[in-house]
């Protein structure tokens, strides 16, 4: 079932972020300080209820994407996005590694114009750190919907699925 990402009034926050595939990227974020959740799924795309093989086919628009819950005491959105930028290789566009596709897309679904705005100027901070110009869309987040049992938690469960990430860690 979709999640409309309606803002709440709780204590936590939530970022939506695309690096490629999601396994390794679900693994690397629930390292980080003062993220509480994720969850793995699609979105960007025009279908509902995608599926793990229609999205991997090409013809759906969505990205492989990791929803993360935050505590904003703990970790603020601004290093968050450091994070992801440290994660993946954001100059490369629609593939991280040895994965291929448009799913494979670096990408930040923002929930308001804060997190869009923050967004934007972390990614303008980032490119200093490369050669090449950085890739990653800055849009507006859709719905989200969650990947199945299968693929959640994945790296965690198996030890497997994080070939592409080059995480290093940042001080907050």
């Amino acid at each position: 079932m979709a999640d409309q990402n309606v803002a709440t009034s709780s204590p936590t926050q939530t970022a939506i972020l695309a690096a490629g595939c999601f396994w390794g990227v679900q693994f690397y974020l629930d390292q980080i300080p003062g993220v509480i959740k994720s969850e793995v799924g699609y979105t960007g795309g025009h279908t509902t209820e995608p599926t793990y093989e229609q999205v991997c086919g090409h013809d759906t628009g969505h990205a492989e994407a990791v929803k993360v819950e935050f505590d904003p005491s703990q970790i603020s959105y601004k290093t968050l996005l450091k994070h992801f930028f440290r994660l993946h290789d954001p100059t490369q566009l629609n593939r991280q590694g040895p994965d291929v596709g448009d799913n494979y897309r670096s990408a930040i679904f923002y929930l308001n114009d804060q997190q869009k705005n923050q967004a934007e100027a972390g990614l303008q901070a980032a490119q200093s750190n490369y050669q090449q110009p950085i890739v990653t869309q800055i849009t507006a987040a859709q719905p989200f919907y969650l990947a199945e049992d299968f693929h959640q938690k994945f790296t965690q469960r198996t030890g497997h699925g994080a070939c592409h990430v080059g995480y290093q860690p940042i001080p907050a």
